[in-house]
């Protein structure tokens, strides 16, 4: 039992995971894809924002359908769509295919985060779901640094072509895994014990609920930190002399520390609470992005520098997400699918909209970006205060 218990976790992190390893893996050869297509760099931008709103958007389709039809089915049409985009990026000699490549790799990768999302609430209960979206959250704090690694490394050994195909191979394997493998529970559409909602009621319901549009927010200004983050950081570096083969070594602080972050949530969760943790995450997320700022206003411009106090940041997030993806999917169970997918087109616009515009502004240190990143995690925390009064 407990073996089948862990191998279905695995499965549903894996299909997580995927549309932000797809998302990643290609990050260290925006630094080149400027040259190389004779395209300006908030151009270039949009290989990453593109994804990214459509990553967002199509969440907003997935969720009400996943619920009206089933998680499943909804699931494998998304990784056969991934690997349709990525065989058009694969195969791409212009960036106006890459980026429609890019857009529809990210209009597949959509399923499989807000299905997994939703999958977690309708398997996992109470403090147990936490624990599993903290293991969630542990397995995805590992995958932008490590898709950055790798995929630079394939950038300069195969060609930035070959992380195409890496994900084509990778959207195959995973189809398979899910067909499978994964439970094909009762959509909520054909369960009598529970009122079937239109596409559009379901958003209207969650929305009339404070509380939800509170764990929204923090969701959406979280994501836009740290994708930010993401679309800067490569722009960065760039300017501190490093190339496509090291970026991925120092984007990974955030992340790994993300892990760590995540782990003590799953560890403490019982003894210390949501409210609590998300408390500390609010108290790190600040903390980390506040001494960046103040070493580059200082002038400290070195890639330790920047890289090193957002350790501070990642155990903050890692804090403060678990308890939150726990809480919006739970404000009307039976909504789940849709909970997820609103959630997750919010945090990706907002992310994308501060990823594309990261590349208009002036990256020769991390000033702008720094700026930037705190404008959002302020917010975040303005959102915190104010669902602590609604659920005192």
């Amino acid at each position: 039992m407990k073996r089948a218990r862990n191998l279905l976790v695995a499965n549903l992190i894996a299909q997580l995971a995927f549309g932000l390893l797809a998302m990643t893996l290609c990050l260290p050869s925006m630094q080149e894809w400027g040259d190389i297509f004779q395209a300006s760099q908030s151009t270039v931008q949009l290989t990453f924002s593109l994804y990214v709103l459509a990553y967002g958007g199509f969440q907003l389709i997935y969720g009400p359908m996943s619920d009206r039809y089933g998680r499943k089915p909804i699931l494998l049409i998304g990784l056969v769509t991934l690997f349709i985009g990525a065989t058009i990026a694969a195969f791409s000699n212009s960036l106006e295919t890459l980026l429609l490549g890019r857009f529809i790799q990210g209009a597949g990768g959509a399923a499989g985060m807000v299905v997994g999302r939703s999958m977690v609430q309708d398997l996992f209960h109470g403090p147990e779901r936490t624990k599993v979206m903290a293991y969630v959250g542990m397995s995805l704090g590992c995958v932008p640094p490590l898709a950055s690694i790798t995929g630079g490394q394939i950038h300069v050994h195969l060609g930035w072509h070959a992380n195409f195909y890496l994900l084509m191979l990778l959207a195959s394997l995973l189809t398979w895994w899910a067909w499978r493998a994964l439970p094909a529970p009762q959509p909520v559409a054909n369960d009598p014990s529970i009122e079937v909602i239109t596409f559009w009621g379901a958003y209207k319901r969650l929305l009339q609920s404070p509380i939800f549009i509170r764990y929204l927010i923090i969701l959406a200004v979280t994501t836009a930190t740290f994708y930010t983050f993401l679309g800067g950081a490569p722009l960065v570096l760039k300017s501190y002399g490093v190339g496509p083969e090291g970026v991925g070594f120092y984007i990974m602080t955030i992340p790994l520390s993300y892990f760590v972050g995540n782990y003590i949530t799953s560890r403490f969760i019982h003894r210390f609470g949501e409210r609590t943790i998300s408390q500390w995450g609010q108290v790190f997320t600040l903390s980390g992005i506040a001494i960046m700022l103040s070493l580059a206003l200082m002038g400290t411009h070195t890639p330790l520098a920047f890289s090193l106090p957002l350790i501070f940041l990642g155990f903050g997030h890692g804090l403060l997400v678990p308890p939150t993806l726990s809480g919006t999917v739970a404000v009307i169970p039976a909504l789940a699918g849709s909970a997820a997918g609103f959630a997750g087109v919010v945090q990706q616009i907002t992310g994308g909209v501060g990823g594309y515009l990261i590349g208009f502004l002036s990256n020769d240190n991390a000033v702008n970006l720094g700026c930037m990143m705190m404008g959002f995690a302020l917010c975040g925390l303005i959102s915190h205060v104010s669902l602590r009064r609604l659920k005192p």
